[in-house]
């Protein structure tokens, strides 16, 4: 205190009035630190946050997702809290909806991520050049053949298998047996037995085509487009989209149709959303060797984006095992990440043995040539 005095003396005998003051001011500020300094923690938080150091606004993160995205909000509100951000998810469609978005706003995207690129799509998302590359650390918690892209513009989030589901209490009452191959389905017993979904605007749709291309190939005495035109004389029904194939013409929803095109796991969804607890669920999958889709979903970091830093801590995010653990439950796919726990009722979302084998970058080249192919075999 004495030197205070001291100070301001100098300053009072040889400053002008305006800088004496200026200094007087910043003194006393000091010494009302000083003062608070001396009191209990409570306190000087309390002073902190009223001089502005907590209260910066959050930053904003746009995800561009598909319709059938879905995570817990506590979930997302985790990532903000720790990154003092606001998280906002645009819902752009379907998958390929997303990805003609984003081509359209290339340079200059209306978001900073876009999830839901898969193996479907990822040939053209690297052609337009969408992203840029980012490989994250959580990289190394993936299996190797769930890594989506080995040019790490796209990481792997999740994946999941497209099949056929079969209503067990249906084939029971009518005596059929589990068919063991694809080409049993065009057999008569199976007229008029299997819904599908229309490639061009569905998902399991089109993983069920590039199934078909797999398992049958371009070229032979019987190839793919042979199937479906095999399939197409033995009745098979098409469907715009998988809601209205599984919940209006599959026979255990009250259609007339015991075999569906859908998801490895919709046997355990069975499970989890009956109104009553049920231990077996009603519906089980056709594992067929070279017969289902694997279907790898990832998430890549829009070019042009002005949140750079702040995207590359969301894939971290999304990669780890609170964002991981929660995919099960909520989109009814597989996590990536191999320390990632799914839940018990996972029992009945049964992993296929081999799934069929296409590459991506094949996929990319031909898929709507592909697509034109079979519109004009099945639907002409």
């Amino acid at each position: 205190m004495k030197a205070f005095f001291i100070s301001h003396k100098i300053i009072k005998d040889e400053l002008r009035p305006m800088t004496l003051r200026i200094l007087f001011t910043t003194m006393l500020l000091i010494l009302t630190g000083t003062f608070i300094g001396c009191g209990d923690n409570n306190s000087e938080k309390t002073t902190a946050i009223e001089i502005g150091t907590d209260t910066t606004e959050p930053e904003e993160l746009t995800i561009m997702v598909h319709s059938a995205f879905d995570i817990s909000d506590s979930v997302i509100k985790e990532f903000e809290e720790k990154n003092n951000s606001k998280v906002i998810v645009y819902k752009a469609g379907s998958s390929g909806e997303g990805l003609n978005r984003a081509i359209l706003e290339k340079g200059n995207p209306s978001a900073d991520l876009l999830y839901g690129i898969d193996n479907t799509y990822l040939g053209r998302a690297l052609d337009e050049d969408l992203f840029i590359k980012y490989k994250s650390d959580n990289l190394m918690k993936v299996d190797e053949q769930f890594i989506l892209d080995k040019s790490h513009h796209v990481m792997p989030i999740n994946y999941g298998y497209v099949n056929i589901n079969y209503d067990k209490q249906y084939l029971l009452d009518n005596d059929l047996k589990i068919p063991k191959s694809l080409e049993e389905l065009t057999n008569p017993e199976w007229k008029n037995m299997l819904v599908v979904e229309n490639p061009s605007t569905s998902s399991p749709g089109l993983a069920f085509l590039l199934t078909t291309i797999a398992y049958f190939g371009e070229s032979g005495s019987y190839t793919y487009l042979n199937f479906w035109k095999d399939l197409k004389n033995n009745g098979v029904l098409v469907k715009d989209s998988w809601s209205d194939a599984y919940y209006t013409d599959f026979s255990k929803n009250g259609g007339s149709r015991p075999l569906v095109i859908s998801y490895a796991t919709s046997p355990a969804a069975e499970v989890f959303f009956s109104e009553t607890p049920i231990e077996e669920p009603p519906t089980a999958n056709i594992l067929i060797d070279r017969a289902t889709f694997l279907q790898i979903e990832g998430i890549g970091i829009l070019k042009g984006s002005e949140n750079i830093i702040l995207a590359k801590k969301f894939v971290d995010f999304a990669m780890d095992t609170t964002f991981q653990e929660d995919l099960p439950s909520k989109m009814f796919v597989y996590p990536v990440n191999k320390s990632a726990k799914t839940p018990d009722f996972f029992k009945f979302a049964e992993v296929p043995t081999i799934p069929a084998l296409l590459s991506s970058d094949e996929i990319g080249r031909k898929r709507e040539q592909w697509i034109d192919s079979w519109t004009t075999t099945v639907l002409r």
